[in-house]
């Protein structure tokens, strides 16, 4: 562990998100930076994935939302886009006993019926395996947007309605929120952006109604234990008022 990282741990705020939601943008330019090419700093990044994962199960973090993979992410070149997957395949396939040993529970949100049949069952078994862990909650978005997201639960609700299950004027946002992704969880308190981009992407847009958001010019391959004590620490200094005074 780097003395950076070893302060921020000996130094974490007190008052920590209970739900991180997590940007990771920038590999390419991480990748550019260092004239290597582009699947490089996927790959890099990847690597990340565990780093910062583990990290926030030793803080206390109950949930941490990674967007992984969008839905718009398919318009990119076939060979970037087959990396991905691959790299997918290998944080399942590496990382999953580990995770499972720090009893962190794994749950992939988004549609997955576009990717490969041996990729779904990968996910399936991830989450089979890790069911009954009680630690952290690692929610994985991959092929997922904010704007699919809303539009299931929209037609979850409507099949409801119209078989009965649901009398319309009952729909609140509580049982609206129930159709969503991430229904079950209490909604992220912060959202980290990596790579000094300030926009949120199609990512939880429900969700994020009262999320403090965060931006860092650090590209995700570089965002370590310390860059997580920033966030932390800006998190702390916001006050949250959710709409009132």
């Amino acid at each position: 562990m780097s003395e950076s990282s070893l302060n921020a741990v000996q130094a974490m705020p007190a008052a920590l998100p209970l739900h991180v939601a997590i940007i990771m943008d920038g590999n390419h330019r991480w990748a550019r930076h260092r004239h290597l090419p582009g699947a490089a700093g996927h790959r890099a990044g990847a690597k990340n994935v565990r780093t910062i994962a583990e990290a926030c199960a030793d803080h206390g973090v109950q949930c941490l939302t990674l967007f992984a993979f969008s839905t718009e992410n398919w318009r990119r070149p076939k060979r970037e886009v087959s990396l991905l997957l691959d790299l997918m395949r290998n944080v399942l396939e590496k990382d999953l006993e580990d995770l499972h040993k720090r009893d962190v529970r794994l749950n992939i949100v988004g549609d997955r019926s576009r990717f490969p049949s041996d990729l779904q069952m990968q996910m399936n078994r991830a989450e089979t395996l890790t069911r009954a862990n009680d630690g952290l909650t690692l929610n994985i978005a991959a092929n997922y947007g904010g704007r699919w997201d809303i539009t299931e639960a929209a037609r979850a609700a409507a099949r409801a309605a119209a078989e009965g299950r649901l009398d319309p004027e009952d729909l609140d946002e509580a049982a609206f929120a129930a159709h969503l992704s991430l229904g079950a969880l209490p909604p992220p308190d912060l959202c980290i952006r990596t790579g000094g981009d300030q926009r949120i992407s199609n990512f939880l847009l429900w969700d994020f109604a009262y999320t403090e958001l965060y931006f860092t010019e650090a590209f995700w391959p570089d965002f370590d234990e310390a860059c997580l004590y920033d966030a932390f620490a800006a998190f702390e200094d916001r006050k949250r008022r959710f709409g009132c005074r």
